[in-house]
C-alpha cells in the first residue's frame, strides 16, 4: 500500500471510529462491538482490502495497551487479589485449555497439536478486549482487579504455552517436564526483565520531570521492555506488566509534579483509545463473512468448547480460594464465566500458525469466527449482565463521598503544584500565599463535610453504611503497607521471621475481615 492509499485509509477509519464513539454513547450499547460491526460494514468502501498483521499487534500495539493499563493499576489491591488472580492465570488457562482442546479434538476431527494451538488460543482472555468493556462498566473494585490482572498475566502464559505446543511437531525437541520448567523460567525471567527496565526508568523519569520528554520516555519503556524479554527468550508480556507496575507506583504515582503525571496519563488513555479503536475496526475487516457462514457449525462448537472449559476452570478454582484468601462471591464468578471476551491476540496467534502445519486455515477461520461472536455477543451482554447481577451499584452516599474525595484531591494536588512552581521561581511568594490560601479553604471545608458524614450515627445508615467499602479500600492499603514494611525489616536482618509470621498472620486475618468493594 503506497502512502496515497494508507492516508485515505487511515482518514476512514478515523471517521468511522468517531462515528461510532458518538453513536455508542449515545445508544449506549457496546463501543467494542460497534467498532467491529462497522469494520465489517465498511469493507467495500477502502481503496483495498487491509487486515491484521500479527507482527503488528504483538509487537507494537499489545504493549501499548498491556503498559497502558499496568500504569493505571493500584498495585496495593493487586496485591490484595494476587491469589484469584494467579490461579485464574496459571492453572486456569492450563485447565480451560485442556478441556477445549478435548473437545475440538473429537468435535472437529483436529490433530493433537492442531486442538492444543486452538485450545490455547481460545482460552486466552484478551487484555485488549476485556478492558475496553470494563472501561464501559462501573463494577467493585476488588472484582475489577481480579478481571484485568487475570487478563493482564494470562496473556504471557498463553504465548509460553502456544510456543512449546509448537515444539511438540519437532519430534524430541520437548518433553512435558522440560516444558513446564521452561514455562516458569519464562514467567520469571520475564519479571526479572521487567523490574530491571521499570527501576531504570523510574530513575530517570524522576530525574527528568517534564512532561514531553517523560511521555518519550515510557514510550521507549514500555515498547523496549516487550523487545529484551523477547530477544532474551522470556515473556515480553509479564515484562512490560511488571515494568509498567513499577512505573505506575514509583514513577507517576511518585515524585512528579501534577501537570507531568496530568499530561502522562492523559497521553497514554487517548493512546490506548486509539489503539482500541484501531484494533477492533481491523478485526471487523478481517473477518469473511462468506468464510465464517461455511465454518458456523465449527465456530459454535468452539465457542461451546471453550465456555465448558472456563466453566471446569473458573469455579472450582474460585471455590479453592476461600481456603486461603476472602471467598469470591457467587455474582462474581458468573462475570469471571461470562467475561472470557475473545480479541486481536487470539486472532494474532492464529495468523502466526507456521505456514507448515496441517490444519492451518481451518483453525484460523474457525479462531476468526469465534472472536467476532465473542466480541459482539460478549461485549453487548456484559454490561446488562453486570446490572442484571446488581454489580454497579452506585449509591447517593457513595456519590457524596467520591465528591469530597475529589474535592481533596484536586486540592492538595493543586498545593502540590504550587510548591513545585514557588521552589522552582516561577511563582512570587505573595501570589503564591494568596493562592495556596484559597485551596487551604476547599481543602478545610472538605475535610470538615468528611468528618461529619463519617461521625454521623451507625443507624442513619440502615443495616449497613454505604460508605463502608470505602474505608475498607483504605484500611486493605494502610495494612498492606505495615505487611510490606515487615517484610522488608525481616530482609534487612531488623526482625526474627518467627515475629515477622505472627505479625504477618495478624495482618492476614484483619484483611480476611474487610468488606469487599
Amino acid at each position: 500500500m503506497d502512502v496515497t492509499e494508507l492516508v485515505k485509509v487511515s482518514i476512514i477509519l478515523l471517521l468511522v471510529a468517531t462515528g461510532v464513539a458518538l453513536l455508542s454513547r449515545r445508544l449506549k450499547v457496546s463501543y467494542v462491538a460497534g467498532l467491529v460491526l462497522a469494520g465489517l460494514a465498511i469493507t467495500e468502501f477502502l481503496p483495498r482490502r487491509i487486515g491484521l498483521n500479527d507482527s503488528l499487534i504483538l509487537n507494537l500495539c499489545l504493549p501499548i495497551l498491556v503498559f497502558e493499563a499496568a500504569i493505571n493499576t493500584d498495585i496495593s489491591r493487586l496485591r490484595s487479589t494476587v491469589k484469584p488472580i494467579a490461579l485464574l492465570a496459571g492453572p486456569g488457562i492450563v485447565i480451560s485449555a485442556a478441556v477445549t482442546a478435548v473437545i475440538l479434538k473429537w468435535g472437529l476431527g483436529l490433530n493433537w497439536i492442531a486442538a492444543l494451538l486452538t485450545g490455547v488460543i481460545l482460552a486466552n482472555t484478551d487484555t485488549v478486549s476485556v478492558i475496553a468493556v470494563f472501561k464501559e462498566v462501573s463494577v467493585p473494585a476488588r472484582l475489577s482487579s481480579i478481571v484485568e490482572g487475570e487478563s493482564l498475566f494470562n496473556d504471557g502464559v498463553a504465548l509460553v504455552l502456544f510456543s512449546l505446543i509448537l515444539q511438540f511437531q519437532i519430534p524430541g525437541s520437548v518433553i512435558i517436564l522440560d516444558g513446564f520448567q521452561q514455562l516458569f523460567v519464562v514467567i520469571l525471567g520475564g519479571t526479572l526483565v521487567g523490574l530491571v527496565m521499570g527501576y531504570l526508568s523510574t530513575g530517570l523519569f524522576i530525574r527528568s520531570d517534564e512532561p514531553l520528554s517523560s511521555i518519550l520516555l515510557t514510550l521507549a519503556v514500555a515498547l523496549g521492555t516487550f523487545q529484551a524479554g523477547q530477544l532474551l527468550g522470556v515473556s515480553g508480556v509479564v515484562a512490560v506488566v511488571v515494568a509498567g507496575l513499577i512505573v505506575g507506583t514509583k514513577g507517576i504515582a511518585g515524585d512528579v509534579s501534577a501537570s507531568t503525571r496530568l499530561t502522562l496519563l492523559t497521553f497514554w488513555e487517548s493512546l490506548g483509545f486509539g489503539v482500541n479503536s484501531l484494533i477492533f475496526l481491523l478485526i471487523g475487516l478481517e473477518v469473511d463473512l462468506t468464510t465464517l457462514w461455511y465454518t458456523l457449525p465449527g465456530v459454535l462448537l468452539a465457542i461451546l468448547a471453550y465456555q465448558i472449559g472456563r466453566i471446569v476452570s473458573v469455579y472450582p478454582l474460585l471455590a479453592m480460594v476461600s481456603w486461603f484468601d476472602r471467598p469470591i462471591p457467587w455474582p462474581w464468578q458468573h462475570l469471571l464465566f461470562i467475561g472470557n471476551i475473545k480479541g486481536s491476540l487470539s486472532m494474532a496467534l492464529a495468523l502466526s500458525i507456521p505456514s507448515g502445519l496441517a490444519e492451518r486455515e481451518r483453525i484460523i477461520a474457525v479462531v476468526f469466527g469465534t472472536v467476532l461472536l465473542s466480541l459482539v455477543g460478549q461485549g453487548v451482554s456484559l454490561p446488562w449482565l453486570v446490572k442484571g447481577l446488581n454489580l454497579s451499584e452506585f449509591s447517593p452516599s457513595r456519590h457524596l463521598v467520591e465528591e469530597m474525595q475529589a474535592e481533596l484531591i484536586t486540592g492538595k494536588a493543586a498545593q502540590d503544584e504550587l510548591d513545585s512552581l514557588l521552589k522552582s521561581g516561577v511563582l512570587p511568594k505573595f501570589v503564591y500565599e494568596e493562592m495556596r490560601s484559597a485551596y487551604q479553604l476547599r481543602i478545610a471545608n472538605a475535610e470538615k463535610r468528611l468528618r461529619e458524614f463519617y461521625n454521623r450515627r451507625p443507624e442513619e445508615f440502615g443495616s449497613k453504611r454505604p460508605d463502608g467499602s470505602k474505608l475498607d479500600a483504605i484500611r486493605r492499603r494502610l495494612l498492606l503497607a505495615e505487611k510490606a514494611a515487615l517484610t522488608e525489616a525481616m530482609r534487612k536482618g531488623i526482625l526474627s521471621e518467627a515475629i515477622l509470621r505472627d505479625r504477618c498472620q495478624t495482618i492476614d486475618e484483619k484483611l480476611l475481615q474487610l468488606e469487599d468493594d
